[in-house]
């Protein structure tokens, strides 16, 4: 492994405005938005002819006052390393990415990044909606500075991996969430950047997708280039990463080998709750920013017993109308693996909502099947062909106790459902 540096923070921090949102242009955004000029005029004179507005207004406004979302960060990354970042949501985690990318400026401090950056930080990051797939993977190839020839070399083995084959030459603004997040990690993680930034963005794949994503990755990490991934699932990032860093609070824990993830994890146990407050967590995946869930409750704030009925009342708001909504949550072990879900589509159940309202949804499982223990959670909403409008991985940690029913003998063990079954000895087959 190279001892060359990739990455240099020193005395990195981003102070926000509570209540005023702060947008910065990065170059592919810059060359992007030139390249689709004549599209958007077009647009915008078929608007005003028609007298159509968005219609969109924000959710709401935070109290005045500032928040750092980085405080006096400083680490390095060397040239080949797989650098995991774990973190709560809020932490900063995020922020740090969107810095490095040059999406964000820092308040104060320097990232130095040394080497061709290709970043995926959320659903079609550096796609713009009026080109094509075909466009689109073109124009990104060309922002990472590389000769069309190479885009040509690699662009069958993108589109495949993508799966959007028939979709290819069609404007990506038509393509549903799973094909953006597809056609966006493939074109990062095939154009051969030197240095690759993943947010959680993965999460809102299918796990077929996971799979292969993580595999990719792997694929990329093997070939000596530099990958900082941050990511709820720690026991991807334990297979994958040569070094994780923790952060908190905005500031670097600490970072070393894979086994700073039993650190956080140490710290994540003490932390169990039956109510989360969502609206000032971080954010990951396709947020549409016309719905955003608030807060989740759990049988009223009392306690999460095994083998009693589980009630989860989920609360939200939008800032514009809405058509068929779904709700979901889901737990999952504290190594990030998926155990439990609950659907709204499983119930073949979907609701519009009107612009500005105020209300909330429940769902209600007659008998909670988790084995005792702790889980994270998992929450989202998404709205027709499963277009994701909130998802939040990891943004709590639920405890599940054993109950009056519950077999002393399960309660020292862990993760995973205890399904009922019926049972019949078949007798001794020697016979």
């Amino acid at each position: 492994m190279s001892s060359e540096v990739a990455i240099r923070c020193e005395g990195l921090a981003k102070r926000y405005r509570l209540g005023r949102q702060e947008r910065y242009k990065a170059l592919r955004d810059v060359i992007s938005d030139a390249a689709a000029a004549p599209f958007n005029r077009l647009r915008s004179a078929i608007s005003g002819a028609n007298g159509n507005g968005n219609g969109q207004s924000p959710i709401r406004k935070s109290p005045s006052g500032y928040i750092w979302a980085l405080d006096d960060v400083t680490f390095k990354v060397n040239q080949g390393e797989v650098v995991g970042v774990i973190g709560r949501n809020g932490a900063g985690k995020s922020t740090l990415l969107k810095i490095l990318s040059r999406i964000t400026k820092p308040t104060k401090g320097t990232a130095e990044i040394h080497g061709r950056v290709g970043s995926l930080l959320e659903v079609g990051t550096g796609f713009h909606p009026e080109l094509t797939g075909r466009e689109n993977i073109y124009l990104n190839g060309a922002i990472l500075g590389m000769r069309k020839l190479e885009i040509e070399q690699k662009f069958d083995e993108i589109v495949a991996f993508a799966e959007v084959e028939k979709f290819i030459d069609t404007p990506v603004k038509r393509y549903s969430s799973g094909m953006h997040v597809r056609l966006a990690f493939a074109v990062a993680a095939h154009l051969q950047p030197e240095i690759l930034l993943v947010d959680e963005v993965l999460a809102v794949g299918d796990a077929a997708f996971q799979r292969k994503c993580l595999g990719k990755m792997g694929d990329v990490a093997r070939g000596g280039r530099t990958v900082l991934l941050v990511s709820h699932n720690m026991g991807a990032l334990r297979g994958l990463c040569t070094e994780v860093m923790w952060i908190d609070a905005g500031r670097v824990v600490s970072k070393g080998p894979p086994e700073v993830i039993d650190q956080y994890m140490g710290t994540v146990t003490r932390q169990a709750t039956s109510t989360i407050e969502l609206g000032d967590l971080d954010r990951a995946g396709a947020i549409a920013d016309r719905l955003r869930l608030e807060r989740v409750e759990f049988n009223d704030g009392a306690p999460i017993v095994h083998g009693e009925p589980l009630r989860a009342r989920i609360e939200f708001e939008t800032s514009s109308q809405i058509q068929a909504v779904a709700f979901g949550f889901g737990f999952s072990s504290l190594e990030g693996t998926r155990l439990m879900t609950v659907d709204s589509d499983l119930a073949d159940t979907r609701q519009d909502f009107p612009m500005n309202y105020r209300g909330s949804v429940e769902a209600v499982v007659p008998q909670l099947q988790l084995q005792p223990g702790r889980y994270m959670l998992d929450i989202a909403a998404r709205s027709g062909a499963n277009s994701g409008l909130d998802y939040l991985g990891g943004c709590a940690q639920i405890e599940v106790l054993p109950g009056p029913a519950t077999p002393s003998l399960i309660i020292r063990q862990t993760g995973g459902l205890r399904i009922p079954a019926s049972w019949k000895w078949l007798g001794d087959s020697r016979t």
